[in-house]
């Protein structure tokens, strides 16, 4: 059996190590020579002695210098290469006659494995791979984000995607010079697809230039025609030199348009710089009788423009919008594509339905003729009515003109869009008459800021509204499942909500998260006074104010009941950033704190239309609509946290609770507390609750059984236990008193018969109860550290039972 060799202690200066197998545990030195064990005698050990390198003053151990690193001289005639190899071995074979085993060469490879596949069939004739495709949980899917599924794409076959009528639709001819209708039909007679513009004489051809059989650039034969755009004709070509691979051809629908040029050469080079894997990619540029072929990747999928068109088809002509989880998750894929065009500093301008190509479970943003750097302020802007921000035709295009499209993209994909293009060309349609938006109001909110009318009121990136927007879908998905949400997910903004006792303060709200790109972040992790009077003053003397200081400042304001100082922050930020809605989140607290509701209201509200995906600003509008008289949006609040994030469930079932319990819903209320799960730090208190709710005024015995069996197998502190049980059968004997001989009920068509009511583990029955009520009465005696109150108890237990009343 091999064994460990345990050598003398470590003789390195200062090392407290012991040497085993020939090394230090501790610094990792070899052992003297003369220290070494028997069974290391014949080992080889390199050369020793002072550094052979030219002003070095180290010591060579182990045939290296301790300090320079470079190797001993090898011995006269022996090479160095040579020397340590022979050592090595010679090292190996002393190892090997000792039995031991080096300390290096403990890799678990070593050790024996249990039998799995095909080394679990040795007895059969050969070994064959299992069936089974195994866990679907390996399996990634795209779209969705996991929150929802949606339907594959089938692959679409490209020669079968050919046109087989190549033409322009009259409806789609313009001029490319002065841009009116040409090439329409006239006295019964269809339009020219080619000619001269009878406004201003410019010539205009809308024929495709390629045809089947075609070799463009000696190398990509033409299949057809598979599309017309803006910017030209489509073609479907194979690669002759790389496979018959499929292409694409992108031509100019009229070369004599200078602006059409210059995008198809400007789309060539912008998609050579473009490597992502949700763009089209593009390969080559050719010419061909004088025109210029863009060659890109085929992508064989379907635009969604096409799927809203198949959908309608399928629901005889009509509008069939896509379900809202799907279509936010179709714009949820693409936009890490925009982020990354943003990070080039290239603009997409034209994001429509059109462009976005959906393969199996992938997307594919195409057509990037319309993009362009952001800071140029001289090349043709390309866009769709109803898609593009108004400001651009007045300043350009910008990153806030491409949250814009994003955001009109997604309205069109989810709702009849009826007017897109011209009574809502630069607006959205109302809540009131738009049946999405009313039942989705976080979505409604994402969209009034991703399509504001002022560019500086947009997201400002497309991260920060994918954040938002990933929020919106588990909200979206969450109301499509009954009952309470079962997971969480971290906020990249907020904390978590503090568990509360059924009551939900200011200070039980989420907190903000630090933001530790704050240019102050360092110098405020060195402040750590508790006292807020203390940490104040530390503050105000802070090297130089930030956000995150100046909300710091507010935060010990608010402990320390200073409204005066907390207005003086938030204006503070809000004059160097009227965008700072953290601010407004501050100022809402400390106007909770005052009672001034409305404030609350007006603030959390202005949050919430800023980061709509949150659900802490809907938990604090929740609790400021709920004390200011909106019971019916606070519950929709309350009811939303509660169903989509497993941390805000508490928080909103106890909400919910207070909201039924005031207006006389009982069983409201119940079925609220019964949302929290027995999983939670809270589901102790909302059995309390439970309890309370059920054995309040004018509860039945029923009523009072349920009471008593919600506080069954739930950790309370024992004098409260007893306080609620007492409370409990103190009501139930006033009900069975109050009716002599009989148990309320009975006698009543299908009620019970009389004493056949139980209230928990007491027969519903004068004795009993007060049995019941007597053991309560002296537990609590014994519970109780005052002797006079200890004594009351005593002396109530004795005037309860039975015999005291015979």
């Amino acid at each position: 059996m091999s064994v460990t060799t345990v050598g003398p202690p470590c003789a390195q200066p200062g090392c407290s190590g012991t040497v085993v197998d020939g090394w230090c545990d501790v610094c990792g030195s070899p052992a003297p020579a003369a220290a070494s064990p028997s069974a290391f005698a014949s080992t080889a050990v390199g050369p020793t002695g002072r550094c052979a390198q030219p002003g070095c003053g180290g010591t060579v151990v182990d045939g290296w210098c301790d300090v320079c690193g470079s190797p001993a001289a090898a011995p006269p005639g022996q090479p160095a290469a040579q020397a340590s190899a022979e050592e090595e071995v010679a090292a190996a074979q002393a190892a090997q006659e000792s039995g031991a085993v080096s300390t290096r060469t403990r890799g678990s490879s070593r050790l024996g494995s249990t039998a799995l596949g095909s080394s679990r069939l040795a007895g059969a004739s050969r070994a064959t791979r299992r069936a089974g495709s195994g866990s679907q949980r390996l399996r990634a899917v795209r779209l969705g984000a996991g929150l929802t599924r949606v339907p594959p794409a089938p692959v679409v076959d490209a020669a079968h995607a050919v046109l087989t009528d190549a033409s322009v639709p009259e409806s789609k001819r313009f001029c490319a010079r002065c841009g009116k209708p040409v090439g329409r039909a006239r006295h019964d007679q269809p339009g020219r697809p080619e000619g001269f513009c009878s406004s201003c004489g410019a010539p205009y051809s809308f024929t495709p230039k390629l045809r089947a059989g075609d070799l463009v650039g000696g190398q990509y034969e033409v299949a057809g025609c598979l599309a017309h755009g803006g910017l030209g004709w489509i073609y479907l070509a194979r690669d002759k030199n790389v496979s018959d691979r499929w292409v694409v051809l992108k031509g100019l629908l009229n070369s004599g348009d200078p602006d059409a040029l210059a995008a198809a050469i400007a789309e060539r080079q912008f998609l050579a710089a473009v490597e992502h894997p949700l763009i089209v990619e593009i390969y080559n540029f050719v010419t061909h009788d004088g025109a210029g072929y863009i060659v890109m990747e085929y992508v064989g999928g379907v635009s969604l423009k096409q799927i809203l068109k198949e959908r309608m088809r399928a629901h005889g002509g009509t509008f069939d919008p896509l379900p809202v989880d799907q279509a936010l998750a179709y714009v949820l894929e693409v936009l890490p594509a925009f982020t990354y065009l943003h990070d080039l500093g290239l603009l997409y301008c034209d994001f429509k339905p059109d462009n976005l190509i959906q393969v199996g479970d992938a997307v594919k943003l195409i057509d990037l003729g319309g993009v362009r750097r952001a800071d140029d302020e001289d090349s043709a802007i390309y866009g769709t009515v109803g898609y593009q921000a108004p400001e651009v035709a007045r300043v350009g295009p910008s990153v806030a003109s491409d949250i814009y499209t994003i955001g009109r993209t997604l309205t069109v994909l989810m709702t009849e869009f009826r007017g897109y293009q011209t009574t809502y060309v630069d607006s959205l349609p109302p809540a009131d008459t738009t049946p999405v938006f009313a039942a989705h109001d976080s979505l409604h909110r994402l969209l009034l800021k991703a399509c504001a009318p002022d560019p500086a009121d947009r997201f400002s990136s497309a991260d920060e509204l994918r954040v938002q927007l990933l929020g919106v879908l588990r909200e979206v998905v969450a109301a499509k499942v009954a009952g309470t949400a079962v997971t969480s997910a971290a906020s990249v903004l907020f904390e978590a909500p503090a568990i509360t006792g059924g009551l939900l303060e200011a200070t039980d709200l989420p907190a903000l998260r630090v933001d530790t790109t704050d240019p102050q972040h360092a110098w405020l992790s060195l402040v750590s006074a508790d006292d807020p009077a203390e940490r104040l003053a530390a503050l105000q003397a802070a090297p130089a104010l930030s956000p995150e200081v100046l909300l710091a400042q507010a935060r010990a304001a608010l402990e320390l009941g200073r409204p005066d100082l907390v207005a003086q922050a938030v204006d503070t930020m809000l004059r160097v950033d009227p965008w700072e809605w953290r601010a407004v989140w501050v100022s809402g607290l400390s106007a909770l704190a005052q009672g001034d509701l409305p404030a609350a209201q007006a603030a959390f509200n202005a949050v919430y239309g800023q980061v709509p995906g949150e659900l802490a600003p809907k938990l604090a509008l929740a609790l400021a609509c709920e004390r200011g008289g909106e019971p019916a949006v606070a519950e929709g609040l309350y009811t939303t946290c509660a169903s989509t994030d497993a941390n805000y469930v508490a928080a909103g079932a106890f909400g919910l609770a207070r909201l039924r319990s005031a207006r006389g819903d009982v069983a409201g209320a119940v079925a609220a507390l019964d949302l929290v799960p027995s999983t939670s730090r809270a589901f102790s208190d909302s059995r309390r609750l439970r309890a309370v709710a059920l054995a309040g005024p004018g509860a039945d015995l029923p009523q009072l059984s349920q009471a008593l069996g919600s506080l069954e197998g739930v950790r309370l502190d024992t004098t409260e236990r007893g306080l609620l049980i007492a409370g409990i059968l103190e009501r139930a004997l006033s009900r069975v008193v109050s009716v002599p001989g009989s148990a309320p009920g009975a006698g009543a068509p299908g009620g019970p018969a009389a004493g056949t009511l139980t209230v928990g583990r007491y027969a519903a029955t004068p004795d009993t109860l007060r049995d019941g009520l007597e053991a309560t009465y002296r537990e609590l005696a014994r519970n109780e550290a005052d002797d006079a109150r200890s004594h009351a108890w005593v002396d109530r237990a004795n005037a309860v039972r039975r015999w005291t009343l015979r």
